[in-house]
């Protein structure tokens, strides 16, 4: 077994992803807010005087979603990148996301409901 974990920098395609990966096979995605580093910094550089109210105040506060599925082969998970880059383009290329694979030891509480 296998952990698929995406950090998505555009939320806007948060859907489009999730459909592309159920139908790669990936099913119980677990979706958090989440922000990186940079981000963070930003927020707090000299630039940030010239913000506007909504991007000062939180409303316009740009993150990310980072996505966890637990799946059964590397083959599902190349899938599922596949499908991503087909909606994102390349992920080498900045302000698409990252997406990375690690193998699980030892799985609780998934029962028959991991696919891939």
């Amino acid at each position: 077994m296998y952990m698929l974990v995406m950090v998505l920098d555009d939320t806007t395609h948060l859907n489009e992803v999730l459909t592309a990966w159920n139908q790669a096979g990936v099913g119980g995605v677990t979706i958090i807010e989440s922000t990186g580093l940079n981000r963070v910094l930003q927020r707090h550089s000299p630039e940030m005087a010239f913000v506007g109210f909504s991007q000062m105040f939180g409303s316009g506060r740009v993150g990310h979603n980072t996505l966890f599925a637990v799946i059964d082969s590397l083959e599902t998970a190349e899938t599922a990148v596949a499908a991503t880059e087909a909606i994102l383009g390349d992920l080498a290329q900045p302000n698409t996301g990252i997406i990375v694979v690690l193998p699980v030891a030892k799985v609780w509480g998934v029962g028959d409901r991991v696919t891939g």
